[in-house]
């Protein structure tokens, strides 16, 4: 049976620790590590792990420039990365997300979360992906191409912000729950925490532009996109 190859970049030996053993509990996983940047790199690029735990506080190469180089080498880029921060990081868990990072946990944390997080970004290629060009207002979303445009203009996003910019105008004028977006987006269970879906909805907002209010909040609830 084969197994599922994670690399661990991480200078914290009890955290290496901690996570190898927990993946290695949840059976069907492969443990690689490295405890510096560069080594990490290195071992990205030859491993071609299927997913890679980022600590950003690392010495000599922060977490973020790593994150940063493995998303633009066009070898490298389609591996998903969990970031590892401390609570006071929300900056740089921004930026990381910014430069196509997948998903963050935040320390302390929970090795069971972890785990069902690795677990449904393997699973989420899966998901529902719309096939035909849509356009909602200055919005266009073209699958095919994997580009959106506002105005004409093409928008950078990262691969989750494109998913959840799809769903919802696939579904145009319905609400999305958190929980759903959760669970259709990134394949989470609703058991985990659902500022991950605020925190995306905020990026993506962000480089809409003046387009984003085509985006409504429905308090308490979730997201939709309005009905013209």
């Amino acid at each position: 049976m084969s197994s599922t190859r994670i690399l661990i970049i991480e200078d914290e030996q009890d955290v290496i620790d901690l996570l190898t053993l927990n993946l290695r509990k949840a059976g069907g996983f492969v443990v690689s590590t490295a405890t510096e940047g560069a080594a990490g790199l290195r071992k990205a690029r030859e491993e071609m792990p299927a997913l890679i735990i980022l600590d950003l506080m690392l010495p000599k190469m922060p977490g973020l420039e790593i994150c940063k180089v493995l998303k633009t080498d066009a070898a490298t880029r389609k591996i998903p990365i969990i970031m590892l921060t401390a609570k006071a990081e929300e900056i740089d868990r921004i930026v990381g997300l910014e430069f196509g990072a997948d998903d963050y946990v935040t320390k302390p944390f929970s090795p069971r979360e972890l785990i069902l997080r690795v677990n449904a970004i393997l699973r989420r290629g899966k998901g529902e992906v719309a096939e035909e060009k849509m356009s909602i207002g200055a919005i266009t979303l073209d699958p095919a191409r994997h580009h959106v445009a506002v105005g004409g203009k093409p928008v950078r996003l990262t691969s989750v912000e494109f998913k959840l910019l799809s769903m919802l105008m696939q579904r145009q004028g319905r609400v999305q729950a958190r929980d759903r977006l959760l669970n259709e987006v990134w394949g989470y269970e609703s058991l985990i925490d659902t500022r991950t879906v605020d925190t995306h909805v905020r990026r993506l907002r962000k480089k809409l532009g003046k387009a984003a209010v085509a985006i409504e909040t429905v308090r308490g609830f979730g997201y939709r996109i309005r009905e013209s």
